[in-house]
């Protein structure tokens, strides 16, 4: 095992014997195994590139004879993540038998739809359009991978020249072609004219590569990726220089940090003209070597060559003309700056749709960039949502890469256009856009919510992600932050420790929020304590601490929050947690029930202030959430307890009985309050939601 690991410097052996073993027999368990660590490793493929096989020989159920079936990853799945649920089995001799049927490259679509009558397993997941490419093939297992050092090959202007030159007679080579039933007929040709081959080259595509167990399989894999990527290193050695060399020097870390928190909200708000977009950042080592260099001038517009990568990147980024030095203070001024650029991108988008459509091409979709580079600071991106705005981050560096090496083995070539939009608007694709679900209501919005780390703003933290939202949990106390954060899937939240009763502290979060997510589109008040007692023991302590929490907090974050909604241009949601003692008067309450108040009142003057900017200002008003609620553990519990001459194990119950339903009050309760305001009520402004089973005494009219 050691030696064997030793043999790979440009990939990762991640192979476990003892795992592998523990298939035994099962074929498909390991060819799962294989695809699960082939897709761990981002330089062998990326988040739903490339496609695995296997050949097994199962009992036809209606003849009970052996018959050979293929198991292959179905349509939209990812290799890395790859089970049993997401593959697709089929008759491998049915499918060789389409080739009876095939009418030439006019009939591609048709024969996707012929797929479906060569299923085996009935479970089986949609059948991809490369399922023919591995069925045409003979061999038991197959990788079809996107590398970067295969694609950098295949990139590469002479690509069959220099495929020749590092593998010799052992690999084949395809030239370009769009993935169908006939690209199977030219693997299956190419085999047959070259017998003894380990693996194929696709043009401008990726590779192709097999063996007769799934660790053969997956040995050859890597080894004909090193063997690429050796070659690479060795050619850069020689030029000395990678993409023409250093034009300008990075910022300093903590400075292009900066930049890009400032910068993100202007360039989320350009690129959600047509539908609000979820951003990203990275300023990784290869992306800055890339984007500070003498070529990127000639290489960004060239586009990226493999499908995979343009269908999540767009065929070019969008690369900005901001000096890396420009003060960013001043949004309207850098507004001015960005959107002739983006007004330009988005014409040279439509004359592409325009020039290369089709009578039956689909409408032509959002034309904003998904990539922006800023030169000396870094790249974003901008999708639908975080997982599909990083992945096409990733693949753009992947992109990188394999101009990195095109350009070092002799020059990198991209798609032709046509063949670009050809696959870009293929049918086929627009179906399978057409089959994915319906976004939720908060899909596309940012929240940050205050005194997430348990009760009540964990609550509505957990209520916002599950209708769609990215969220940003705050909160004064770390390790519940940590906690509350970990309950969340990849890609949905972020944490920030904040005191809300510091400007800075604000100030920090939202660039938390901006730098994560690409902005703030929802924010929710619901930090705060309680304090319960007489006028005469009230100190001031007490009305200072309950003022700038509940109060101070509230116009700091709402002022930070307006300055960021403002600058997208999007509107925007801000909610107070208040509470019902804002609106009656009861006993030993005085500091805490005039906090309250106060909080409600700045709420109707930010609505009435806010409104031209489509900011809408709400607040949701509790009571009695003893159950689960922060507030409630400890003096504030004992205090209202005293006041109502009760214990506090009597307090759930009495607060039940003196609303009008009679009902206990939970944080999901005040969660489901909020989720009205942000995901329903969006032509409502400047009201109060009552959350309090019923309180006449507390009726707003």
């Amino acid at each position: 095992m050691k030696n064997t690991r030793a043999k790979f410097n440009h990939v990762d052996y991640l192979w476990d014997d003892e795992k592998a073993a523990s298939y035994g027999d099962d074929q498909i368990g390991l060819f799962l195994y294989r695809s699960n660590i082939l897709g761990a490793d981002l330089r062998i493929t990326n988040y739903g590139g490339g496609n695995t096989s296997c050949k097994t020989f199962e009992k036809d159920p209606l003849t009970n004879e052996e018959v050979e079936v293929m198991w292959v990853k179905g349509s939209g799945g990812d290799i890395g993540t790859l089970n049993r649920a997401g593959i697709a089995g089929l008759y491998t001799g049915r499918l060789r038998d389409l080739k009876n049927v095939y009418g030439g490259l006019e009939d591609e679509d048709r024969m996707v739809s012929l797929f479906n009558h060569c299923i085996y397993d009935l479970d089986s997941k949609a059948p991809s359009i490369d399922t023919p490419l591995h069925g045409l093939l003979p061999f038991a297992h197959i990788d079809h991978l996107h590398p970067d050092a295969l694609i950098a090959v295949a990139a590469a202007e002479n690509s069959e020249q220099v495929t020749k030159e590092i593998w010799g007679d052992t690999m084949g080579w395809v030239p370009w072609q769009r993935p169908g039933f006939d690209l199977g007929l030219q693997l299956e040709k190419c085999l047959e004219d070259n017998p003894g081959i380990r693996g194929i080259v696709l043009g401008s595509h990726g590779l192709f590569t097999w063996g007769d167990t799934s660790y053969e399989c997956y040995m050859n894999s890597l080894e004909v990726i090193e063997m690429a990527s050796n070659f690479i290193e060795e050619k850069i050695k020689e030029k000395g220089i990678v993409f023409g060399g250093q034009k300008s020097k990075s910022l300093p870390k903590a400075a292009r940090l900066d930049k890009a928190a400032q910068l993100m909200p202007l360039l989320r708000g350009l690129c959600s003209s047509e539908n609000r977009m979820i951003g990203h950042f990275t300023d990784d080592p290869v992306v800055m070597e890339y984007i500070n260099s003498y070529d990127l001038e000639r290489l960004a517009p060239m586009g990226t060559s493999c499908p995979d990568h343009f269908l999540r990147t767009k065929i070019q980024p969008l690369v900005l003309t901001l000096d890396k030095n420009d003060d960013l203070s001043d949004s309207d001024v850098i507004l001015k700056k960005l959107e002739p650029a983006f007004e330009t991108y988005r014409a040279e988008y439509v004359d592409y749709y325009n020039t290369c459509k089709k009578d039956n091409s689909p409408a032509v979709r959002d034309a904003n960039p998904v990539i922006i580079i800023y030169p000396g600071v870094g790249m974003f991106s901008f999708a639908k949502n975080k997982q599909t705005t990083r992945v096409a981050s990733e693949f753009y560096i992947n992109a990188i890469n394999v101009m990195r090496g095109a350009e070092a083995i002799t020059s990198y070539t991209s798609l032709p256009r046509q063949e670009a939009f050809d696959i870009e608007y293929w049918l086929l694709e627009e179906a399978k856009l057409s089959r994915m679900p319906k976004e939720q209501p908060l899909s596309r919005k940012v929240a940050l919510v205050t005194g997430a780390g348990g009760g009540i703003g964990k609550a509505i933290a957990d209520k916002l992600a599950a209708e769609g939202a990215n969220v940003v949990l705050t909160d004064i106390a770390e390790d519940r932050l940590i906690a509350a954060n970990a309950s969340y899937k990849r890609d949905i939240s972020t944490y920030a420790v904040c005191d809300v009763t510091n400007t800075g502290s604000i100030a920090e979060a939202y660039k938390k929020a901006c730098m994560e997510f690409g902005g703030v589109d929802i924010v929710v008040h619901s930090a705060g304590l309680a304090i319960s007692k007489p006028l005469e023991d009230t100190t001031d302590r007490d009305w200072n601490i309950l003022q700038d929490i509940l109060v101070k907090g509230q116009f700091n974050l709402a002022k930070q929050a307006t300055a960021i909604m403002r600058q997208q241009g999007l509107g925007g949601d801000i909610i107070s947690i208040a509470s019902k003692n804002g609106l009656v008067a009861g006993p030993n309450n005085v500091a805490y029930g005039t906090a309250k108040a106060a909080q409600q009142h700045m709420s109707r003057l930010l609505a009435a202030e806010l409104g031209k900017d489509k900011i809408r200002v709400n607040t949701v008003n509790p009571d009695g959430v003893i159950v689960g609620s922060k507030i409630w553990e400890g003096a504030w519990a004992e205090g209202r307890a005293k006041a109502n001459g009760i214990t506090v194990e009597e307090l759930p119950a009495f607060y039940a009985k003196r609303n009008l339903l009679h009902a206990i009050i939970t944080p999901d309760d005040i969660a489901n309050g909020v989720f009205s305001f942000v995901g329903v009520l969006d032509k409502s402004t400047g009201n109060i939601i009552n959350v309090d089973g019923g309180m006449a005494n507390a009726f707003v009219r």
